[in-house]
C-alpha cells in the first residue's frame, strides 16, 4: 500500500498551525487552539483520508520559540560537517535537544521525517529576524517547504514584505491562506502548489484535489437538499385553531406564536444539520428568521369568487371534486392554482394533491376550526437565510471562535422568487409523520419537489 504524504505543519508559536490544520481537514475539535503562547507542545498526527485511507498525513508540531539562540549554537558545534543537514542531525543526537532546545528539536526531528513542510506565517507580525532563523532552521533540513500566508484578510499590508523575505532565501512557491476565513478554493490551490515541490507524488496530491471538488459538491448538496425539505415542509405545514381560542382575550396572538415556534423548531433541527454537513458543531450559527407576518388565514371554503376563480384556472373541464380539492387549497393556502401545482398530473381529480387535504380541511371546517400556513414572503426570507448560511459555511473555517451570526434580511426577487412558485405544490401535501422531518419522504410526489427546490437552491449558491 502507498504510504500517505507526510507533510509537518511548522511555524513560530501561535501562528495558527493547529487552526490551519483544523480548515484542511474540516476537524473543529484536533489539537487545542488558544491565544496562549506555547499551546502545542508535542507532534500530534492527523490524517486526510480518501475512500478510509490516509491519504495525505499532517504532524501539527510544536511552535519554534527561540531559533536565533538555536542557529547561533549550531554555528558553534565543533567538527565539519558536509552540509547543513549532517549539523542538525549532530544537534539531535547531543543534549541540547533534550534541554533548553527541546521544543525546536521536537520540529527539526519531524522535520527529517517528511516529504515536505507547510510553514506557517501570521501576517498580522511584522518580519523580524527571528523569523529570519526560522526559515534558515527549516531550509538547513533539506526538504520542500511551502510557506502559507496565513491570517492575509487582516493583515494584507504586510504580506509584501513576508514575500520579499520569502524571495531571499529562495523560497517562490507560497500560498495565502486564512484559517478563520479561508478563501473559496483555498485547499485546493495549497495542494497544487504542493505538487510543484513534490513532483513524485504530483499524481497522489491531484487525487487529493479531486477528491476535495467531489467532497465540495456533496456537501453543497447534502446541504441544499436538507433546506429543500425543510421548505417543504414549511409550505406544507398546516396549523389548526378552534374559532372559540380566536374569540377568547389574545387568542389570535397565541395561536400564531404557537405557530411560529413550530416553523422556528423545524428550521433550527434544519440549521444544526446543515452544520453537521459542513462538520461545524451544531451550536456554531445563529439564524435570525425574517420578522414573522401574520399568517395566512382561511378564507370561505366555498367563497363564490374562489369557486369562479378555481374554476378559471383550471379550465371548464376540470371535474368536480377536482375543483373542490383545489379549492380547499386555495381557501386556505392561497396557492397559484394551475394543472401542474394544485393537481399535479391528476386527470378528473380524483388523485389530485389537494384531494388528500380535503376530509381533513372540511373537518375543521364543520369543527369551527381555522387554519394557519406559512406565507410566500416567510418561505422566501427563510429561503435566503438558509442559502446565505450555506455560503457563509463554505468561506469559513474550523480554527474560528466566533459564533456564526446570520441576520434577518429584505429578501430579494430573484431565483428564490421562482424557487417559492414552485413551492406552491407544497400547499397541497397532507402533513407527513411518518418519518424525520429532514429525511427522504416515501411519497414520491414530495421527494420529487424536494428535489427541484433543491435544485433551485445549488443554481442560487452557484450565482451567488
Amino acid at each position: 500500500m502507498t504510504q500517505p504524504i507526510a507533510i509537518a505543519v511548522v511555524g513560530h508559536t501561535n501562528v495558527g498551525k493547529t487552526s490551519l490544520l483544523r480548515t484542511l481537514t474540516r476537524q473543529g475539535s484536533f489539537g487545542e487552539v488558544s491565544a496562549r503562547p506555547g499551546t502545542t507542545r508535542h507532534v500530534e498526527r492527523i490524517d486526510l483520508r480518501i475512500d478510509g485511507q490516509a491519504a495525505v498525513r499532517f504532524f501539527d508540531t510544536p511552535g519554534l520559540e527561540d531559533a536565533v539562540a538555536l542557529q547561533h549554537y549550531l554555528r558553534s558545534l565543533p567538527g565539519e560537517f558536509a552540509n547543513p543537514v549532517e549539523r542538525v542531525r549532530n544537534f539531535l543526537a547531543g543534549p541540547e535537544a533534550h534541554a533548553a532546545y527541546e521544543q525546536e528539536a521536537k520540529v527539526l526531528r519531524t522535520m527529517l521525517e517528511v516529504d515536505a513542510a507547510v510553514y506557517v506565517i501570521d501576517c498580522r507580525q511584522d518580519v523580524l529576524p527571528k523569523y529570519r532563523s526560522e526559515i534558515e532552521l527549516l531550509c538547513a533540513c533539506a526538504r520542500p517547504v511551502m510557506p502559507v500566508l496565513n491570517f492575509i484578510a487582516a493583515s494584507a499590508e504586510r504580506a509584501d514584505a513576508w514575500r520579499a523575505l520569502l524571495a531571499g532565501f529562495n523560497l517562490h512557491v507560497w500560498m495565502q491562506f486564512d484559517a478563520v476565513a479561508p478563501f473559496v478554493g483555498a485547499e485546493r490551490q495549497l495542494f497544487q502548489d504542493l505538487c510543484v515541490l513534490l513532483r513524485a507524488r504530483q499524481a497522489e496530491l491531484q487525487a487529493v484535489v479531486a477528491e476535495l471538488e467531489r467532497q465540495g459538491a456533496a456537501r453543497r448538496a447534502a446541504a441544499a437538499t436538507l433546506v429543500a425539505r425543510l421548505l417543504v415542509h414549511a409550505a406544507a405545514l398546516r396549523h389548526p385553531v378552534p374559532r372559540e381560542a380566536l374569540a377568547s382575550p389574545g387568542g389570535r396572538e397565541q395561536a400564531l406564536a404557537q405557530f411560529r415556534d413550530q416553523l422556528a423548531e423545524a428550521t433550527q433541527k434544519c440549521v444544526q444539520a446543515v452544520l453537521g454537513v459542513y462538520g461545524f458543531r451544531s451550536d456554531e450559527a445563529d439564524v435570525a428568521l425574517q420578522p414573522w407576518t401574520s399568517g395566512r388565514w382561511q378564507a370561505d371554503l366555498f367563497h363564490p369568487q374562489t369557486l369562479q376563480d378555481a374554476g378559471r384556472k383550471l379550465g371548464t373541464g376540470a371535474a368536480v371534486g377536482a375543483a373542490v380539492g383545489a379549492v380547499a387549497d386555495v381557501a386556505l393556502a392561497g396557492l397559484s392554482l394551475g394543472a401542474a401545482t394544485a393537481l399535479g398530473a391528476a386527470v378528473g381529480g380524483v388523485a389530485s394533491q389537494g384531494w388528500s387535504q380535503v376530509p381533513r380541511k372540511l373537518m375543521h371546517r364543520l369543527q369551527g376550526a381555522e387554519e394557519l400556513s406559512v406565507e410566500d414572503a416567510v418561505l422566501l426570507a427563510l429561503a435566503d437565510s438558509l442559502v446565505r448560511l450555506i455560503a457563509a459555511l463554505e468561506r469559513r473555517g474550523h480554527a474560528a471562535t466566533q459564533r456564526l451570526q446570520i441576520g434577518a434580511e429584505a429578501a430579494e426577487a430573484g431565483p428564490l422568487q421562482e424557487l417559492v412558485r414552485a413551492l406552491s405544490a407544497a400547499r397541497g401535501f397532507a402533513p407527513d409523520g411518518s418519518v424525520s422531518l429532514l429525511a427522504a419522504s416515501p411519497d414520491a410526489r414530495r421527494e420529487a419537489l424536494s428535489g427541484r427546490v433543491a435544485a433551485f437552491l445549488l443554481r442560487s449558491l452557484s450565482e451567488a
